[in-house]
């Protein structure tokens, strides 16, 4: 059960990736990366929702890429800091939690 959680974590970290390689790519290097993130990513995604309840693995999935895209926005370009994106980015990721706690005792 860890582990199928664990690949989830992994791909929404390479849904990061491919999400910041498709507005910052400029190189076929980095358009190459991009694919490859995305087909990992989703290789990942679809592991994962053979052991895990499907619905909350893409909510979860999705929940954390949405925060990482936001971070890393923050953090590597230099995006304005607004607290009240920072407040909603942690409800989201209190929900994406309790959703994990909650499918981890039912499954």
């Amino acid at each position: 059960m860890r582990k199928d959680w664990l690949l989830v974590m992994f791909a929404a970290c390479f849904e990061v990736g491919w999400v910041v390689g498709l507005k910052h790519a400029s190189s076929f290097i980095e358009w190459t990366l991009t694919g490859a993130a995305i087909i990992l990513s989703f290789i990942l995604l679809i592991r994962s929702g053979e052991r895990l309840p499907v619905g909350t693995v893409y909510a979860v999935f999705a929940g954390l890429g949405t925060a990482g895209t936001v971070i890393v926005d923050i953090v590597v370009f230099s995006q304005p800091f607004r607290w009240s994106v920072i407040a909603l980015i942690s409800l989201l990721l209190v929900g994406v939690i309790g959703l994990k706690m909650v499918t981890e005792r039912d499954a």
